[in-house]
């Protein structure tokens, strides 16, 4: 998917993107992300496809010196400031491509919740790789939470946790989705199951030495309110997972 199409759908949502974070898929989603960002006192952080800010402003809360935001989506991007607006953190946002980022600086630290999956081919998502890599020192840190590769659309289905998955087109990069979370109106968006091998291979070609891919865990708080049988589907196939890659 062109980065231009990615800015439309999200150009779209904009500030309904929040409403999102009252489906179920968030919970997991949020405490494993938070669990793999760990200790971040004092480090720089740089937090791509930031949406409306969300887990940028999570960056600054959890101790993070200088936080600094972009997103393709104008939208979002002014979304994310005026979160900031109404609660000063002093995080930063800029418009931008993730693809062809502008000089931003050196961060220890750099995040992706939902970056990478808009890829349409392999060029495009090397370049998204090496944005991160280029902004790193050797042992930072890059990592994201993406469509989870090995989903299996034979298993159990991701629509009781808020996203109703519906394949499009699959080729050798992957398998282009729509994606329709469950609110009302509902927010429909297209993007990709990139093929594993295909994501290590753009990892590998913009310099990262180590990937690991992270499966998300429920938290004791999401058992506890929906029950452990509810999130049996969850856990025995992904729509989500955690990716750390490592200069």
């Amino acid at each position: 998917m062109s980065q231009e199409r990615t800015a439309a759908q999200y150009d779209v949502i904009g500030a309904r993107w929040e409403d999102a974070r009252s489906l179920p898929t968030v919970h997991p989603e949020r405490a494993s992300f938070l669990a793999l960002l760990g200790d971040v006192t004092g480090l720089d952080v740089l937090d791509l496809a930031c949406g409306d800010g969300f887990y940028t402003r999570q960056a600054k809360l959890l101790g993070a010196d200088r936080v600094v935001g972009a997103d393709v989506s104008e939208e979002m991007v002014a979304a994310a400031r005026a979160a900031e607006e109404r609660a000063p953190l002093g995080t930063r946002y800029v418009a931008a491509d993730a693809a062809d980022l502008p000089d931003l600086g050196g961060f220890d630290v750099v995040t992706a919740a939902y970056l990478l999956n808009y890829a349409r081919e392999e060029e495009t998502l090397t370049a998204m790789c090496r944005g991160a890599f280029e902004r790193l020192p050797r042992g930072g840190r890059f990592i994201g939470v993406t469509q989870n590769p090995r989903f299996s659309f034979d298993g159990p289905r991701p629509d009781p946790y808020g996203f109703a998955f519906e394949p499009l087109a699959t080729s050798a990069f992957g398998t282009r989705i729509r994606v329709t979370a469950a609110l009302e109106p509902p927010i429909t968006f297209e993007t990709c199951l990139i093929r594993p091998e295909v994501y290590e291979a753009a990892f590998a070609a913009a310099g990262f030495t180590k990937v690991s891919w992270v499966p998300l865990h429920v938290p004791e708080a999401a058992l506890a309110r929906f029950g452990a049988a509810y999130w049996e589907g969850f856990s025995a196939n992904p729509p989500i997972v955690l990716f750390e890659a490592v200069r």
